[in-house]
């Protein structure tokens, strides 16, 4: 049973919440613990595989000796896409096109599954939206001087820009470190999103890491995965869901800002990390008043940045 700690091996700390992730000695199950948030993403997960999403089925629940829950679940596999194409690099950087295809497939999956379960969209449910994708208390608390009226006004007009979009049972932190060709991992951010937001910027936030990952993917697979994806959207509402694109990208420029001011301003390494997230959203803003869209693969990575900044030629 999932109580006998000797089948269970240590893979990983939970990230952003307490416990731990722990895989059978067979390899056919994942052991989570953590607090009671992990039995509020239980729930939703049980509740969106009955919906048919592409999610791994839970198996078993309850409270550890210790008093932490915890979630025994069926595995997806060994290797997420992220994984894969980390393995797979080499001279090029390129995503290896099977992975970018893999990941055409399961968004594809996920979309035809949210689009089976769609709620009407309010000015409210929009809001909260917002405030929770893009951490937006916490990204104006660390950061007041980007809580300006600009900032508010490019925000309002990405919520009047998606007052008609559906709304469905979302991920929040959809991206290649969560999918496996199999389906979706780690429900932790969930909630109610617009339609398209968890698929759609899946190769387009790869930048936000800096170059870090190692990998990036091409114009023309980015091309190939966003028509995959308006397919799915136009066989299931007759609407393509890129259209969209730049107003969730303006939504990912906060996502990543949200919790990286450092407690200690003197960690080199963490302040410069901040700081270039804190220049993505600016760049990601005047972008969008210029254009409507974002375009990330325009930003610097951070090594760009950082040489830019010790020229001091600060952006």
């Amino acid at each position: 049973m999932s109580e006998n700690h000797n089948e269970w091996q240590f893979v990983k700390k939970r990230t952003a919440a307490e416990g731990a992730v722990y895989v059978s000695a067979d390899g056919t199950r994942y052991r989570r613990t953590g607090g009671s948030g992990l039995r509020a993403e239980a729930a939703f997960q049980r509740r969106i595989a009955g919906l048919g999403y592409p999610v791994p089925h839970i198996l078993e629940q309850g409270v550890t000796d210790d008093g932490l829950h915890y979630v025994v679940e069926e595995s997806l596999g060994e290797q997420t896409l992220h994984d894969r194409a980390v393995a797979a690099l080499g001279s090029r950087r390129d995503l290896p096109d099977d992975v970018t295809d893999t990941a055409a497939q399961v968004a594809a999956r996920l979309l035809h599954a949210q689009a089976a379960h769609l709620l009407k969209p309010t000015p409210h449910a929009l809001r909260q939206w917002l405030n929770s994708a893009g951490f937006t208390r916490n990204v104006f608390e660390e950061n007041p001087d980007l809580d300006t009226p600009r900032t508010h006004a490019a925000l309002d007009h990405a919520l009047e820009q998606l007052g008609t979009v559906p709304l469905t049972a979302g991920h929040l932190d959809y991206g290649l470190p969560n999918l496996l060709p199999a389906g979706v991992i780690d429900w932790q951010h969930h909630g109610q999103v617009p339609l398209g937001y968890d698929v759609l910027p899946a190769l387009e936030i790869i930048p936000f890491k800096g170059g870090n990952k190692g990998y990036t993917a091409g114009p023309g697979q980015r091309r190939r995965y966003l028509a995959a994806v308006d397919d799915a959207s136009l066989s299931t509402t007759g609407q393509p869901v890129s259209q969209h694109l730049g107003a969730y990208l303006l939504v990912k420029t906060l996502f990543f800002l949200a919790l990286m001011r450092p407690t200690d301003l003197s960690h080199r390494d963490k302040h410069l990390k901040w700081q270039y997230r804190r220049h993505l959203l600016t760049e990601g803003l005047e972008q969008y008043e210029r254009t409507g869209t974002v375009d990330t693969a325009l930003f610097p990575t951070l090594d760009d940045f950082a040489a830019r900044n010790r020229a001091g030629d600060h952006p």
